[in-house]
């Protein structure tokens, strides 16, 4: 990669800005009201897409969002990289715990500091710069199609119809993706695995209007206290989710792949101070890095009822709330669980209240075998910018479209990502460091580079 380095530090304060314009733009796909956002986001990758020198861009429509699809064919003989991102990004709230403004991005300690400037704006945009450096520097040995969604953060609902309408359009060797991380800074990693998800949002209605705590407490029920037994009761005392037949699909992992799994670098001690907590949890007889790996798991991501202004008010309410996801392993069906959870839930609820469990989205897990022509290109290419092979890693987090890719398209997908755990994604202050974001545009171009090689021979 003739300098590749170079062309990198030259360009450096230009990629800067130009990502900046993007993440100015709050394309925030869970609220309604941010429509346009989404609409301008894309056509301002379009924009970036098409100087950074595709042949052709387009601002797709779906059902939903747009698709935005660009593609440059330098040879139909030649091996196809479909590179795949999004630009929407998480709600931003509670902004007062921000220290500068969500989508007002800003430098600090060698951090870019904004929303959606790792997941998944900074990771999308260093593909396009890599791509444009190829580009110009006539290197480029792939095919390269873009698609980059405005969905992903709510379930992806519209992709795979889209992609299902587009299956000529998006005929390719593998799906590239950066939406994952790496262990340290100086420690790259493959994600080999990703968990499934099932999402839902609970109802517990009691009585027909808020009634005085002190007239009828004690006589009518509570619909949070209510709740929160009924949550309680989801995991035993040994951290196992207590849904019959919850685990009737999941496989038990090897003693000795849990052993090559337990080689990742892994500082218990570093971890628990990083996010302030005394002591860890999870399932009995499994490592933290084993709980987020290859263990389901059941978390309530919001819960909500009765008086919540200043001061008190001495009020029974009417209703409470929750939405309550689980993370699920490759082989559990996501569709298949939220049945399970729904029958389950409503079974254990006591007659003195009403229950409505509403389904909100899901997604299949995925694995990503490391034989794979496209995992041994991307083991290459980290090797030679980092001086050290990557660990393959399974990942607690979900990117459901990664398995419907497979199911529609028939094709498997690699996840080089760049980002750190420390990065915040989806909290507030979420940010990105310079390092990562340039070295993933070092390292993206030699993936081309040894995928076109390998898929010579």
């Amino acid at each position: 990669m003739k300098d590749l380095k170079n062309y990198i530090e030259k360009n450096q304060e230009r990629f800067l800005n130009e990502l900046f314009e993007l993440i100015r733009i709050p394309s925030i796909s869970a609220k309604s009201e941010h429509k346009e956002d989404m609409v301008k986001a894309a056509n301002q990758l379009k924009k970036s897409l098409l100087e950074a020198g595709v042949d052709k861009a387009e601002v797709m429509p779906s059902k939903g969002n747009p698709v935005v699809y660009a593609e440059k064919i330098i040879d139909p003989k030649a091996p196809t990289v479909i590179v795949y991102g999004h630009y929407d990004v998480m709600p931003a709230e509670p902004f007062e715990l921000w220290k500068s403004p969500p989508f007002e991005p800003e430098i600090r300690d060698g951090k870019i500091w904004a929303r959606g400037a790792d997941d998944d704006k900074g990771q999308s945009f260093m593909h396009i710069k890599a791509f444009e450096y190829l580009v110009k520097t006539n290197q480029l040995s792939c095919n390269v199609k873009f698609m980059i969604e405005g969905e992903e953060e709510i379930g992806s609902p519209n992709l795979g119809p889209w992609c299902a309408e587009n299956k000529e359009l998006l005929k390719g060797d593998i799906i590239l993706v950066s939406d994952t991380g790496m262990i340290a800074p100086d420690i790259p990693s493959i994600t080999t695995g990703l968990r499934g998800l099932s999402y839902w949002q609970v109802e517990v209605t009691g009585p027909n209007r808020d009634l005085h705590s002190g007239l009828f407490g004690g006589a009518v029920a509570n619909p949070i206290n209510v709740l929160c037994n009924m949550i309680a009761q989801m995991q035993d005392e040994k951290g196992r989710i207590t849904i019959p037949g919850f685990y009737d699909n999941v496989v038990d992992v090897s003693a000795e792949e849990r052993e090559l799994l337990g080689r990742a670098p892994f500082n218990l001690d570093n971890y628990k101070a990083a996010i302030d907590i005394a002591e860890v949890s999870g399932e009995e007889g499994y490592t933290t890095s084993e709980r987020t790996g290859i263990r389901p798991s059941f978390d309530v991501c919001g819960i909500w009822g009765g008086y919540q202004g200043e001061g008190a008010k001495t009020v029974l309410p009417s209703q409470a709330f929750a939405k309550i996801s689980t993370r699920l392993v490759p082989n559990q069906d996501n569709e298949k669980i939220a049945i399970l959870f729904k029958e389950h839930f409503e079974s254990i609820a006591p007659k003195s209240v009403k229950v409505v469990v509403t389904p909100l989205h899901g997604g299949q897990g995925y694995m990503c075998p490391i034989d794979l022509p496209a995992y041994k290109a991307a083991e290459k290419a980290y090797t030679q910018v980092f001086g050290k092979r990557p660990v393959p890693v399974r990942s607690g987090g979900s990117i459901p479209i990664i398995s419907t890719f497979e199911e529609i398209l028939g094709i498997k997908s690699v996840l080089m990502g760049f980002g750190l755990e420390s990065d915040a994604i989806h909290s507030p202050n979420e940010n990105y460091p310079i390092f990562n974001f340039l070295k993933g545009i070092e390292t993206i171009p030699y993936f081309y580079k040894y995928f076109a090689e390998i898929m010579k021979k």
